[in-house]
């Protein structure tokens, strides 16, 4: 039995269809529920039944979760389609040039830069307290008013 080997390249393929298909399949698993769920069961006459908005809130950020998964798996494999087509790979030199010795990478590609605090000011010193009386009190009338209802309330 002769069997079929595949390339990385074709191995990658399938399994990025069977990704993209389940996941689609996924997608309209929960849209047809959420239709069905909105569309046949009864809702009361002036909003939604508070387990059907969380039901729907659920599903929608499922939804999104899954439409950006497939944007992401898709927009992938064709951004990488379009570069190869637009740029393609550039034949290295034989012998290195000037530039390339001359600029030697300093730090890696995906370091995080290094984050110092700043400095912080240790001869700041509170105001005084204000030495007036407070504005806010309501005149003596208002006042007795007030604690006049407050009492009454409390019996009532």
């Amino acid at each position: 039995m002769l069997k079929n080997k595949y390339t990385p390249d074709e191995i990658e393929v399938r399994i990025w269809g069977f990704v993209v298909v389940m996941i689609t399949v996924i997608l309209a698993g929960i849209v047809f529920a959420l239709l069905y769920s909105v569309t046949f069961v009864v809702q009361p006459i002036k909003s939604m039944a508070p387990i059907d908005q969380a039901y729907t809130k659920m599903l929608n950020d499922i939804v999104l979760l899954i439409v950006g998964g497939i944007g992401g798996i898709v927009g992938k494999r064709a951004v990488g389609a379009v570069t190869s087509a637009i740029n393609p790979p550039a034949i290295p030199p034989s012998t290195p040039t000037s530039a390339s010795v001359a600029t030697p990478a300093t730090a890696s590609f995906n370091a995080m830069p290094v984050w110092v605090n700043p400095p912080l000011d240790e001869t700041w010193t509170p105001p005084p307290p204000p030495t007036t009386p407070p504005t806010f009190l309501e005149p003596d009338s208002v006042r007795e008013e007030i604690a006049l209802a407050r009492k009454e309330g409390q019996y009532a």
